[in-house]
């Protein structure tokens, strides 16, 4: 097999993009590729699971109606996650890999391990929340409180990994070509149209200003722009149900 071409990336360059800063996020490495949508679903990532936590301790459990609109967000942000680790395992640590250094190859083999250990804690809160949205079982609340707060900070302890130091070596060994094509092929595929419309509202969601326009701004920005104008009214209506007491 022949070698892959070494991308090292050593100097910064005035060319480089400027990467984006949102509130939890920990760091934002220099480099050739812009990782603006990665660090955009760290964002909704971040978000969700803290106000799910939140709304595990506050919503009464015989609120049915906020339990069943919890439930269907639940299935969102599982299935988002997912889908962006699965990308993650299939294309992107696979092509830094190929150049890393050995110590680089053992942060790779952590990000695989991590998103091993935060599926298991996803299953039961979503065994928690189908539970809900069925019974008003309190016991089964306070135990999905729990296990909430656990995938906070697992998930949490992950982005920080992944920020700090796996997007460290892709800043170094891969391109934007290379990253561009890591998207189309591994993020951005598999999705339905229906899919890709529950996502577009649930990722602007709680955006600074700034990043929204930078987002709408990229080629793309104006299919984004009318696939919220189309779904978000009724992703604001559900998330207004499902978070109503937090």
């Amino acid at each position: 097999m022949t070698p892959a071409p070494m991308t090292q990336h050593t100097v910064t360059d005035p060319a480089w993009p400027r990467q984006v800063r949102l509130p939890g996020q920990t760091a934002a490495h220099p480099g050739p590729v812009d990782m603006t949508m990665m660090y955009v679903m760290h964002h909704a990532f971040r978000r969700d699971l803290a106000r799910f936590a939140v709304a595990a301790e506050a919503t009464p459990a015989t609120d049915r109606p906020a339990w069943q609109a919890l439930g269907r967000a639940w299935r969102q942000f599982a299935a988002a996650l997912h889908h962006h680790h699965s990308g993650e395992d299939a294309g992107l640590w696979p092509l830094m890999e190929e150049r890393a250094t050995p110590e680089e190859r053992q942060v790779l083999a952590a990000m695989e391990a991590e998103h091993a250990e935060i599926d298991p804690i996803l299953e039961a809160c979503a065994a928690g929340f189908e539970r809900l949205a069925t019974e008003p079982d309190d016991d089964a609340r306070h135990a999905l409180a729990v296990r909430l707060v656990a995938g906070r900070e697992r998930l949490g302890h992950h982005l920080r990994h992944e920020e700090t130091e796996a997007i460290a070596i892709a800043q170094r060994v891969i391109s934007q070509t290379e990253w561009e094509r890591v998207e189309a092929e591994h993020f951005r595929s598999g999705l339905a149209f229906r899919e890709v419309a529950a996502l577009v509202p649930w990722v602007m969601d709680g955006l600074p200003d700034e990043v929204r326009r930078r987002l709408l701004g990229q080629p793309g920005g104006l299919v984004l722009r009318l696939v919220g104008w189309l779904t978000g009214p009724a992703y604001e209506r559900r998330s207004r149900v499902a978070f109503r007491h937090a």
